[in-house]
């Protein structure tokens, strides 16, 4: 088993102190200021680390905190294990349909074990990537966890390091792939005790969250080492299959090989060695191609890239909503350009962010490269009261965005639920202790100062939810309950549809952007992929399109069809497919 090590630059000494007897023993320095154990620990042993006979504190490298963020950190030894995917072998993920979920809401348990229950229903929708949102250990019993800290930990509200192994194995077993969201762009405000053992954090670059973390300032070369061994403990450990980096634009690195290029190459090796292919993809705001070109190109070598455009735009063209960034959107042609390219910010100035954002989208860019939605958690949350679409939408409305975007050139990626439409909202929610609790809403409600709230929720807008209530944490449970309801399950059918019909034909997983074309009017358009021909409007009209040399496919809403084109009598959509084809 291998031995403690800890990374202390500014230490003298380094203790083990075992939990709860309170037994000491030091560890050995070397001369790069790593401190070693000379003993073996047993799996299951609890322990802090004391530097200097200062106060106890967990391990940065804990790989399990089962008394929380502030406890012992306890020995985990992955070989344990049990295992009984030796067959599976994963493979490029990009073009492949991703589902998002948060293990705490997605299913009645909150945990690991609770969501294998839901595991065959994914792959019966013809899911191919499941992405879990941060299961990193966070302050209380509750959060989005993108305030991990202990980041080689999983949160024990989830369950045990075995029980995630357990998930992982699971998905395997059902033939689907397990992408874990990572963050590594800062550590989360309560219980990140990192710098008690060294520079972590740098102020040569700032974040939101105050210090960037130290990429490239004195002494970054261990913490370089600690993100990519915590990268690759997920992939050789816990066998994930696809990596998705939070919010890489605030990874600042000025190191002649950018951090997240070198976490490629790192996961590109253990997947040599693993027979697989390891998929990295990132959280960009920047719309720089560069996030997936190839290193020896200059690019940061990612796989796949997050595009919020898309949604954006879509969001725009459907609900009619203006506030905050959305305001960049509301252009003729904004749809066209986002469904073409992904960025509609190629270049260009934007209003809300002051500034020029963007690269031009090469023509020969794979759309495959893109990541795009109509729904996730930041675009969910991030609202007053974390509400769905489908609070404000039609379901043929609801259909346009998720037919759009399961049939694009794009990688496409689903929220849990939004597959039968739920009413579950998804607000912020969080436990941080005292110190910091009290501040979330207020800096939340500041957040909202300037958006016109009357005109997506009426004359009277409703009230923020507390983040730090359970009540707000339990609404946004998934309610399952909702699929037993006739409209709802047509949806969903519906939807599943659409992911078989993907699946059905090449053109629409391939990535080629070449094969697409798209008009959109202010109300109405149609998008072809190849043979294929996607009809719909968010309201009652006519679309003018040819219809000769087609047939209907797959429709919602009951269109009239003629060889001039299609009559909506409400929202909808209509698939067609060449006369004659299967």
């Amino acid at each position: 088993m291998p031995r403690l090590q800890v990374w202390a630059p500014r230490a003298q000494r380094v203790d083990v102190e075992l939990y709860p007897s309170g037994e000491r023993f030091a560890l050995d320095r070397a001369d790069d200021a790593v401190f070693t154990s000379d003993r073996d620990l047993d799996a299951g042993t609890q322990y802090y680390l004391v530097v200097d006979d200062g106060h106890p504190r967990p391990d940065p490298r804990s790989r399990r905190q089962p008394l929380g963020v502030h406890g012992p950190s306890e020995i985990v030894d992955p070989s344990e294990f049990h295992w009984t995917d030796a067959q599976w072998k994963s493979d490029d993920a990009r073009g492949k349909v991703f589902y998002e979920l948060h293990i705490g809401t997605f299913c009645a348990e909150g945990t690991f074990r609770g969501a294998i229950e839901h595991l065959d229903y994914l792959a019966d929708l013809g899911i191919e990537v499941v992405e879990i949102m941060p299961i990193n250990p966070i302050p209380g019993e509750r959060g989005w966890g993108y305030d991990g800290v202990s980041t080689m930990a999983t949160f024990e509200q989830y369950g045990s390091p075995e029980d995630f192994a357990a998930l992982v194995d699971a998905l395997h077993a059902r033939g689907l792939y397990a992408c874990l969201d990572v963050v590594y762009n800062h550590f989360g405000p309560e219980g990140n005790y990192t710098g008690v053992f060294g520079p972590y954090t740098s102020g040569k670059h700032h974040t939101p969250w105050g210090d960037g973390m130290n990429l490239d300032d004195a002494d970054s070369a261990h913490v370089r080492r600690f993100f990519i061994d915590n990268i690759v403990q997920w992939a050789r450990d816990y066998h994930i299959d696809v990596f998705r980096l939070d919010a890489v634009d605030f990874l600042r690195d000025d190191s002649p090989t950018h951090i997240i290029a070198e976490m490629t190459q790192a996961i590109e090796q253990v997947a040599d060695e693993m027979g697989k292919f390891i998929t990295v993809t990132v959280e960009s705001a920047a719309n720089d191609v560069a996030m997936t070109q190839p290193v020896a190109q200059g690019g940061k070598g990612a796989h796949a890239q997050w595009v919020d455009d898309v949604h954006h735009a879509l969001h725009v063209w459907l609900t009619g909503e203006t506030n905050a960034y959305y305001g960049d959107y509301t252009a003729e042609g904004t749809l066209e350009k986002a469904l073409l390219q992904g960025f509609v910010h190629d270049g260009t100035w934007s209003d809300f962010g002051k500034t020029i954002r963007g690269t031009r989208v090469p023509e020969s860019l794979n759309g495959n490269r893109f990541i795009v939605f109509d729904e996730n958690h930041d675009q969910v949350g991030n609202r007053l009261v974390g509400d769905r679409p489908s609070t404000h939408l039609s379901l043929g409305e609801l259909l346009i965005a998720r037919t759009l975007v399961l049939l694009s050139h794009f990688t496409p990626m689903l929220f849990m639920g939004e597959e039968w439409a739920t009413t579950s909202p998804f607000p912020f929610f969080s436990d941080l202790g005292p110190d910091i609790g009290p501040f979330i809403q207020e800096g939340r409600k500041t957040e909202f100062a300037t958006w016109d709230l009357g005109a997506i929720y009426g004359d009277v807008a409703p009230d923020m939810p507390d983040p730090q209530s359970p009540a707000t944490f339990l609404q946004a449970k998934l309610r399952w309950d909702e699929l037993s309801d006739p409209r709802h399950y047509e949806f969903f059918s519906f939807v599943k549809e659409l992911i078989a019909l993907r699946h059905s034909d090449v053109v629409f997983t391939s990535g080629d952007r070449s094969v697409t074309d798209v008009h959109i009017t202010d109300k109405s358009g149609w998008m072809s992929r190849g043979e294929w021909l996607i009809v719909f409007a968010k309201s009652q009209g006519y679309v003018e399109v040819p219809t000769n040399g087609y047939r209907l496919a797959l429709s919602w809403a009951d269109p009239t069809i003629d060889a001039g084109g299609v009559r909506f009598n409400e929202p909808g959509v209509a698939i067609f497919c060449p006369v004659g084809a299967p």
